[in-house]
């Protein structure tokens, strides 16, 4: 079974800089890029009621492939990453998720993968009976998760192409530029690229070994495409990674 969770009500969780005041919903600061900012302001009370504040510290289980498909989470702050355990043992990771990010939207009554936080994560988790209840109460709430649904498949789709016939050097890039495009869309910088997660991590996703992603990164650094800097990397010429991913 998972790890145990440390919950806490919502509005406990720290306030930040919204436009909205009071607590909960109303400070959360993904709220404008989750599928919750479908909801009108009058109406954030009815998800509040349905939603338990979560916490799980680096490395924590959040959920097992195989058990019960009980409830969907929103990711608040820090990185899931998200895997299957091979036959033989070996591990794939098929994603990772972000803040904003929905989980758990599957239809399968048992999860079909596993996920462990990256880094320290905050999240808000609702049990799915209630939540698909909810969702019926509210139809543009429905049409949110399709679209976020679909966010999710376009993912799977790249990935796929990721696992294709590309070389180490065009995997690591479009890597790179995928992970960019998802930290703008959060209101991050489009040069310095963070990577929460372990070079081990990142192999595990890409098909390629610890040592090829390591070496891959020292070939784009040597080649002055990016810099490794302190937890991410930043980009030198953003130009040159961006087609060296198309190709």
């Amino acid at each position: 079974m998972a790890s145990q969770e440390m919950a806490e009500p919502l509005d406990a969780l720290a306030p930040c800089s919204h436009a909205r005041a009071e607590s909960g919903c109303a400070v959360c600061k993904v709220w404008d890029v989750s599928v919750c900012a479908v909801l009108d302001a009058s109406e954030p009370g009815s998800l509040q009621a349905i939603a338990e504040g979560v916490h799980y510290g680096k490395g924590e289980t959040i959920l097992l492939q195989g058990d019960a498909a009980d409830a969907v989470y929103n990711i608040r702050h820090g990185t899931v990453c998200l895997y299957k355990l091979l036959p033989d043992g070996r591990r794939q990771i098929i994603g990772f998720r972000l803040p904003g990010d929905f989980m758990g939207l599957a239809l399968p009554d048992q999860y079909p993968f596993s996920a462990n936080a990256v880094e320290p994560v905050s999240a808000c988790r609702f049990a799915r009976s209630a939540f698909t209840s909810l969702v019926n109460d509210k139809p543009q709430l429905l049409h949110r998760l399709h679209e976020a649904a679909t966010h999710e498949l376009r993912l799977a789709q790249n990935h796929m192409v990721l696992l294709g016939r590309r070389t180490a050097d065009e995997k690591v890039a479009a890597f790179l530029i995928g992970l960019r495009e998802r930290w703008r869309r959060l209101g991050g910088s489009l040069v310095t690229i963070p990577l929460p997660m372990t070079r081990q991590d990142i192999a595990d996703y890409l098909g390629l070994t610890l040592e090829t992603v390591s070496r891959t990164i020292s070939k784009l650094a040597r080649s002055k495409m990016l810099l490794v800097v302190p937890d991410g990397v930043r980009l030198l010429d953003p130009g040159r990674i961006k087609a060296l991913a198309a190709s």
